[in-house]
């Protein structure tokens, strides 16, 4: 990573809370790193994108907002969510990006998901909330009873 940033400097956006991790495993010092909270907002060009830390598929995973568009990465697909039976991932917190970090996410904001799981490649958040089984778990309890934690 060192010899990338030495070619081609960027700054690397992250999560501030990720930067240990990144730091050990890239071999990128602090002046590398630009770090970030969820909610934040970056503009790349003129267009302002919000941040939002969805901990769960990944401890790191973001969704973005951007225009009243939500791209979810693997935390959200219009027929289920981001797997959290994998290394770092952590169902409970899954069940809080899904339910209350993405809460502040208007119904008719369009969700575009990492992958084209379902017919359609997007959908309003209100009709995924309506629709998407990963909704219907109203406590954390309730959650981990159905997909493990």
């Amino acid at each position: 990573m060192r010899e990338l940033l030495t070619l081609h400097p960027v700054p690397i956006h992250i999560q501030a809370d990720e930067a240990p991790w990144v730091k050990r495993v890239t071999d990128a010092s602090d002046s590398d790193l630009v770090l970030h909270e969820s909610g934040d907002t970056v503009t790349v060009g003129e267009i302002p994108i919000e941040l939002i830390h969805t901990p769960g598929h990944t401890p790191g995973s973001q969704c973005f907002l951007v225009a009243n568009r939500l791209v979810a990465g693997d935390t959200l697909f219009l027929d289920g969510c981001g797997r959290t039976d994998l290394p770092g991932s952590d169902s409970r917190e899954m069940y809080y990006s899904l339910t209350q970090r993405l809460a502040k996410v208007p119904d008719d904001a369009v969700l575009y998901p990492g992958h084209l799981y379902s017919p359609e490649p997007s959908a309003p958040m209100g009709e995924t909330r309506q629709h998407n089984f990963v909704f219907r778990p109203k406590s954390v309890e309730q959650w981990t009873a159905m997909f493990g934690g």
